[in-house]
Formats: structure tokens, sequence, C-alpha cells
């Protein structure tokens, strides 16, 4: 009986270790810090439950042990300096290396701490859960079910109040005919004489009162040819127009809640005339790797699930294989609706604005603000208007020649900019002159409302 409860206590204490060293595999990161740092530094090319450019490394440290008989030593080499591994004839470190196409992974020596390593395996084995994002969808569909109530209650409300109002008209004109009748039996012949010489119709009206007559018909003219001139006027102008595209891009997501760059779409806006549409390219730059949508923010009414499936449409229409993680050859143009357009008699240059222009249309810009909200940081927000915010792109300002010239006439060029300094040496004296120490020089005194800068 010692004997055994000897051998049971042994039994107790080697299970206890064994559990207390798996556990301190685990134990030595951060899995709250391994995710952000994942997120940082590997999510261009890994993800947890799927292959991308690298394998999935969830579970990884498990994996390996079972699988190669390999401790997160070897994980540590590899994620540290895998070239300097592979170099070393590590047999698996060059069969992952195969395996994977030939892709080397980035070497993090000197960019990675040991305890950073430590961090990021922790939560590749015990990632935290995601926390939850707040039910907008529900409290939209909650709010659509009380709007859809209310509207029911107010057309009800509407047609009792429509049928009350035909009952009273129809009561109202049931007591005139009445009063009518009654007023021609009590009529005397001295009255109904003095009928005759009244005034009965319209054109009787109009031959006693025929000045007025022609005075109204010409002011109603008037009125109509100003109104005809007014929407002749407005031809084109398209403030607020904001149509749907075949696939759903929110500019908030990728330029408000990322803060992803503008330029890094639209970089013909800084190097050429044309700002371009951006190439389906250019989104597989970001998209290879995220597949899908994991973001807090969500636009009311859309759900994760949504913007997922628009990545798919970027997936199809670009010929990728996101299961063999390569391209098809068979591509889809993707008809985009233009929501900019300036007319071909019209020269626009966004190189010109966005370079030379930038720091002084921003200053020009927050000037006229009184709000603090309103001011702006990037040139693009002072035309197309504050596009970070955007869920859907609409067209925010009117882009009229009258619209142009007043930025032109209240814009003042910046002369602290070396190039505008030197080119405009001789003028700036000459305007000194001409208005005198300290006078500001806008865009239209160096030719900006010279007809030819915009058309020929």
């Amino acid at each position: 009986m010692i004997s055994w409860r000897k051998h049971y206590k042994k039994g107790l204490i080697a299970i206890s270790l064994l559990l207390s060293t798996g556990a301190s595999v685990y134990a030595q990161g951060d899995p709250k810090k391994g995710q952000d740092l994942f997120k940082a530094n590997c999510t261009a090319c890994h993800a947890l439950d799927k292959k991308v450019v690298g394998p999935a490394l969830g579970g990884i440290v498990d994996k390996l042990k079972k699988e190669q008989n390999l401790d997160t030593d070897w994980l540590h080499k590899w994620i540290i300096n895998n070239d300097k591994l592979r170099a070393s004839g590590d047999k698996y470190a060059n069969q992952v290396y195969e395996e994977n196409g030939k892709v080397a992974m980035q070497v993090f020596e000197g960019k990675l701490t040991e305890a950073d390593v430590d961090d990021i395996l922790a939560y590749t084995t015990n990632p935290p859960a995601e926390e939850p994002a707040a039910d907008k969808a529900g409290d939209a569909a909650a709010t659509d079910m009380q709007s859809v109530q209310a509207d029911k209650a107010n057309q009800l409300n509407s047609k009792i109040m429509v049928a009350a109002f035909i009952a009273i008209a129809g009561l109202l004109f049931w007591l005139l005919l009445k009063i009518r009748q009654l007023v021609k039996l009590q009529q005397s012949p001295e009255l109904s004489e003095l009928n005759s010489t009244r005034i009965t119709s319209f054109s009787q009206l109009y031959e006693k009162y025929s000045y007025v007559g022609k005075a109204l018909v010409a002011l109603l003219a008037i009125f109509a040819l100003y109104g005809v001139w007014n929407w002749l006027m407005w031809i084109g102008v398209y403030k607020g127009y904001k149509p749907e595209q075949p696939i759903y891009f929110s500019h908030k997501i990728h330029a408000g809640e990322n803060k992803i760059d503008c330029q890094l779409c639209h970089s013909g806006a800084k190097y050429g005339k044309v700002s371009e549409i951006p190439s389906l390219n250019v989104c597989m730059n970001c998209h290879r790797s995220i597949s899908e949508y994991k973001g807090k923010y969500l636009e009311p009414g859309k759900d994760r699930e949504f913007y997922t499936g628009e990545i798919k449409k970027i997936y199809q229409h670009v010929g990728w294989d996101e299961s063999k993680q390569a391209y098809t050859g068979k591509t889809e143009p993707v008809e985009w609706t233009r929501i900019h357009n300036m007319p071909d008699f019209v020269y626009f240059n966004h190189s010109q604005h966005v370079v030379a222009g930038e720091q002084a249309i921003i200053n020009g810009f927050n000037a006229k603000q009184k709000d603090p909200a309103n001011k702006i940081d990037v040139v693009c927000k002072a035309c197309h208007g504050k596009i970070d915010t955007m869920n859907v792109v609409q067209m925010a300002n009117n882009f009229t020649m009258g619209w142009c010239i007043d930025c032109h006439r209240t814009t003042e060029v910046d002369m602290t900019n070396g190039y505008n300094k030197e080119y405009f040496k001789n003028l700036h004296d000459k305007l000194k002159k001409q208005y005198g120490e300290g006078s500001k020089i806008t865009v239209d005194a160096i030719g900006g409302l010279e007809c030819g800068k915009c058309h020929y």
C-alpha cells in the first residue's frame, strides 16, 4: 500500500511538471501584444486560419512539435533570420522555403526581440477573442421597423383627414347651392337689373382691364425666360451626384478608418493632368492578403459579410484564384461610373494644383472657414470635400467656371515656395510697386483669369 501511494505521488508530480512545462510554452508571451505585432508585421503574408503567401500560423507551435518534433527555439531562429537558418543547412527550413514557392520571408533581425517573438507565438496559440462590434445593423433594423410602423400610422391618419376634408367640402358646396337658390327667390326686379350690369365672365374682366392683363402676361413671359436661362446655366452641374458602383468601395473605411493616403491609389493626381481611376492591380496590392473584412466599423444596414463579398468581386474581375493563390488569366473589366468629369473644352491639371498650389489652396480654404471643424489638412479636400468621411463618394462642389474664378481671386500665391519665389520675382516686385508693400498676390494676379489658361 505504501509503495503504491509512493508511485502515485511520483506520477502526480510528473504530470504536473509536464503540464507546467507545456503551459510555459504559451505563458512566455502575451497574446494581446502578440496580436498587435502580428497585424503589424505578419498579416501581409500570413493568416491564422488559411494559407496566404505563407502557410497558416494558427497553432503552429503544437503543429511543429507533433509533426517535426521542433520546439519554439527553431521558430525563434526562423522568424528572426530565416536566411541564416536556411544557409546553415537546416532541412525543414529549406523544405518550407521550397513548399511556399521559394518566396523568402522578411528578416526581422534587429526589428523584433525574442520577447516579441514569444508574444507572436502566444497569439498564434491562444488568439484573444475579437471585441464584439456594436450591433449597428440590429439597431438600424429596429429603427427601420419603428419607422415603418410610424409611416403606417401616419398614412392612416392622412387618409382619415383627407376623407374628413372631402366630406366638409361636399357639405359646404351643398350649402352654397342652397343659399344661391334662396337668394334668387328673394331678388327684386331692381336687384336683377343691377346684376345685369356686373361683370360675370373672365373675358369681360379682361376687356375692361386689358392693360393690367397685358402687364401680367409680360411679367409671366419674363419669369419664364429667366427660368429657361437659369435651367440652361445649370446643365452639367451635379453637386451631390453619387452613383452606385459595380463594386462597393467605402472611402470612409480606407481613407478614414485605415488612414490610407489619397495618392497611394490616385497617384496621377500628383504627377499627371488626370487623377485617374485606380486599376484593380492597385487594389490587389493589399487585397491579395486581405480576403475578408474584419474591421470594427460597419455602415448602418451592412455587415462584414457584405464587405467580404465585395472583395470577392475584385478577385472575380482580376482573375485571382484564392485557393491556389495565383492568377487564372481570366479577367473581366469593371464598368465604373465616373463622378468628376471636366468638359472637353476645359483644361485642368491636377499636378499643378497638388504640387505648386498645395499649401496655398489649403491656407486659402481654411481662411474662409468660420468653424474650425470644416478646416482641411489635405489639398484634395478643398475640391472633393471630406472624402475620408464618405461611404459613397459624391460631388462635393458645383465645379462651375464661377466657382473656379472665385477660388483664383481669393487664393493667395505661396511665395515661400522656392519655384514661385524665383519664377515670379520680377512680377512680385512690380505688384509691390503697383499695390503697395505687403499687398497680397492672388492667383488672378499671375494670370489665373486668362481665358487661354483653361480654354484651348
